[in-house]
């Protein structure tokens, strides 16, 4: 028998081997009731399942969660902070505990949830790098390799640039545009219907130019996808386009475009948020295109100058200094 059950509806992978029932029991719920993305269990998963193995050392396990105290959840956090494991990883793992014990609380399987009487770890403040809008340009005005004289090689790099307007143009998340389905494209109203975190449904605006190159990809996707293929993105044999190749796609359009440096796909959308702040966008506005549950969130994602906050702040500001000269 495989390792692996598919829901035929929801397309999300569950294992069958899970030795623990109340693990098993959330990892079906996520798919089924809470609509979580195949990435997301996957890794919710692979965390719970490293959270078991380290209970086994002490003689514990999440078939008995009432067991599990908050020591327990300290004590795996310190030997994931000695494995020197990122602290975005430790609050991932973290996170899916608390999710987990949220789960087990609700079914009165225990009287609390263990997890959140842990803090999370402090975080380095990162953000993904982001591409003025000459280097954006140069991204996505790259021609095809010049190397080989391949039909192949040009059509996919239409859809390299597809991908990129995507991207960049209507600030989708990698997960996003990889998820889309020739149904989401509505060229008549230049609008893409995207499923964003948590089931939430939005329509993205196109910019002209993504129209432009999602028509010629269209044109082109035609000699690659399979038979009964519906990904608006596919790879060279045919199938649904994976985050891998993605983040292949886009280092290789940075060495195409000249750029000193390669950036992942989400530098892309953080790059199309940071401009349109910078160009004026109200951060409303922002989070809605961005398709934010919440406005802090946005607030983290983008990365406006000081001295474009300092310019908003004496245009506005009626005790500005500047505003108080130019009344005069």
């Amino acid at each position: 028998m495989t390792d692996y059950a598919t829901n035929g509806t929801s397309g999300r992978i569950l294992r069958e081997s899970d030795s623990s029932a109340p693990l098993h029991d959330y990892l079906e719920w996520l798919v089924l009731q809470k609509g979580c993305s195949e990435a997301t269990c996957r890794a919710y998963r692979a965390d719970l399942k490293q959270f078991a193995a380290f209970l086994e050392e002490r003689r514990l396990s999440l078939a008995c969660p009432e067991n599990i105290g908050r020591k327990d959840i300290q004590t795996f956090l310190a030997a994931l902070f000695l494995r020197n494991e990122a602290k975005s990883s430790m609050a991932r793992k973290l996170a899916a505990l608390r999710s987990f014990f949220q789960f087990l609380l609700r079914r009165g399987l225990v009287k609390e949830n263990t997890a959140r009487l842990v803090r999370n770890p402090r975080q380095e403040k990162r953000h993904p790098r982001v591409l003025n809008v000459d280097e954006t340009f140069a991204l996505l005005d790259t021609r095809p390799p010049a190397t080989e004289n391949d039909l192949a090689v040009e059509l996919l790099h239409q859809r390299d640039l597809a991908l990129a307007e995507l991207l960049y143009g209507s600030g989708l998340r990698i997960s996003e545009a990889l998820g889309l389905d020739m149904e989401d494209y509505r060229p008549k109203t230049n609008v893409l219907r995207v499923m964003g975190k948590g089931s939430r449904e939005r329509l993205a605006p196109l910019s002209d130019t993504s129209v432009a190159a999602l028509s010629a990809w269209l044109k082109a996707r035609q000699h690659f996808a399979a038979p009964g293929e519906y990904a608006l993105f596919v790879g060279a044999r045919g199938r649904r386009l994976q985050r891998r190749e993605a983040a292949r796609i886009i280092a290789a359009l940075c060495r195409h475009a000249g750029l000193t440096f390669t950036v992942s796909p989400h530098s892309l959308r953080h790059s199309f948020a940071t401009h349109l702040l910078i160009a004026g966008a109200d951060l409303r506005s922002v989070q809605e295109l961005l398709g934010h549950k919440r406005l802090t969130t946005t607030q983290r994602y983008t990365q406006v100058s000081l001295e474009h906050l300092v310019s908003a702040y004496d245009k506005a500001h009626p005790r500005s200094g500047c505003r108080d000269k130019d009344s005069k």
